[in-house]
């Protein structure tokens, strides 16, 4: 018998239960995605996506490579994955369409910022929503400027310098080519993907003022010749989308300034830094069990010389002038937006001076048209005096004689 319409609640379960092994996602990220169900980022489309379960939604994964892959996970799926609470989600849901948070977590960050809202990891992106048209150009660019990337290394600080001028291609390491400059500067995973949505973010909030400031100056200058209903309306629909908009940019604006104003927030966002202090912490336990006392007192003397010291954990640096940069972009965003208001202000200005031009003169006229209504009733008084003069005297005329 085939399933009734309504009941995809029953079998969402069973079908979570068949799925083999190795597509059940863990809470820790591999070091690798592998396997047929990626694409590489520079070619066609991607892959197909998994078979719905009730309440899932469409995600797309892309991992350090530029890989991608387009799954349909429920909320439980993506809480165990990602290892973030439950109330994450329902920032990324449509209540907060329109709101901007970058919140840290133990091993993801969650990214609502604007129409983009993703899970980042130290070795991964879950993108929500990725058909969006809004969406698309985000995709295109991780695609783009995600693959070929250094990988983390559990290397300490000897070899630091060495394995800042190599580069990853497959599974191999080469020497990195004289023309790969600055790549020992490079972001970490995390932050790039972060980069990329702060990019894609500014540009269309830029792109939406720069077409505001197109149509609303010949508004404007079109309301100072012609004050008419039309006109006014439409005055009053741009200074509704200016207001909007500059509320999405200030949101924006915000949330950076409050990452900028405290370091503490700022290094829990170092994904790739506590990946890798938990991978190195997890390999030299290993090793202390394997070795004497002797060894012991050796590998810890190297684990403190590897691991990533107190100052390391509070060297927000990269980050700060990352933030930094885009949070000037926003503020010159603003100042156009502010400009504009500023414009429509003076016109607003320059129309009540017009319509109190009108109104005076108006009242000039009336002024004028009573006086003239007095003196014409002073003439008619007067002459109504003499006539009723003239009929008296008449009258009395007639009575002598």
């Amino acid at each position: 018998m085939g399933k009734g319409p309504f009941s995809f609640r029953r079998s969402s379960p069973r079908r979570r239960t068949k799925k083999p092994p190795s597509q059940s996602p863990l809470a820790t990220p591999p070091p690798a995605i592998s396997g047929s169900s990626f694409e590489n980022g520079g070619g066609g489309a991607v892959t197909k996506a998994k078979k719905k379960t009730g309440g899932a939604r469409l995600w797309m994964r892309v991992d350090r490579t530029g890989r991608s892959e387009l799954v349909e996970w429920d909320k439980n799926m993506i809480i165990r994955h990602a290892a973030i609470p439950a109330r994450d989600l329902r920032i990324l849901g449509p209540v907060f369409s329109h709101s901007s948070n970058i919140l840290a977590r133990e091993r993801a960050m969650v990214v609502n910022l604007e129409f983009i809202k993703a899970i980042v990891t130290a070795e991964e992106v879950l993108l929500l929503d990725p058909l969006r048209q809004e969406v698309l150009p985000f995709v295109e660019q991780l695609r783009q400027q995600l693959p070929y990337k250094n990988q983390p290394k559990l290397h300490g600080p000897a070899d630091e310098q060495e394995n800042d001028m190599q580069v990853s291609i497959g599974r191999q390491w080469l020497p990195a080519p004289e023309s790969a400059e600055g790549l020992q500067a490079e972001l970490p995973f995390e932050f790039r993907v972060l980069e990329i949505a702060l990019e894609v973010v500014c540009t269309f909030l830029d792109s939406s003022v720069a077409d505001l400031e197109r149509g609303a100056y010949p508004v404007l200058d079109e309301l100072a010749r012609n004050v008419s209903t039309k006109n006014l309306e439409h005055v009053r629909s741009l200074k509704s989308n200016l207001t909007r908009l500059l509320a999405r940019v200030q949101k924006v604006r915000d949330e950076i300034e409050h990452l900028l104003d405290d370091n503490e927030d700022m290094a829990q966002l170092y994904l790739t830094r506590k990946w890798l202090q938990n991978q190195q912490f997890e390999a030299h336990s290993g090793a202390t069990v394997s070795n004497n006392l002797s060894n012991l007192r050796r590998l810890g003397s190297t684990r403190s010389g590897s691991l990533v010291t107190s100052n390391d954990d509070n060297d927000v640096e990269e980050l700060e002038m990352l933030l930094e940069a885009y949070f000037m972009q926003l503020d010159g965003t603003r100042n156009k937006i502010l400009s504009v208001r500023e414009y429509i202000d003076d016109t607003e200005d320059y129309v009540n001076i017009q319509l109190d031009n009108h109104r005076n003169e108006l009242i000039q006229l009336q002024l004028t048209l009573t006086i003239a209504s007095f003196a014409i009733a002073v003439e008619t008084l007067i002459a109504g005096a003499f006539a009723t003069c003239v009929e008296a005297i008449g009258y009395v005329s007639l009575i002598f004689q």
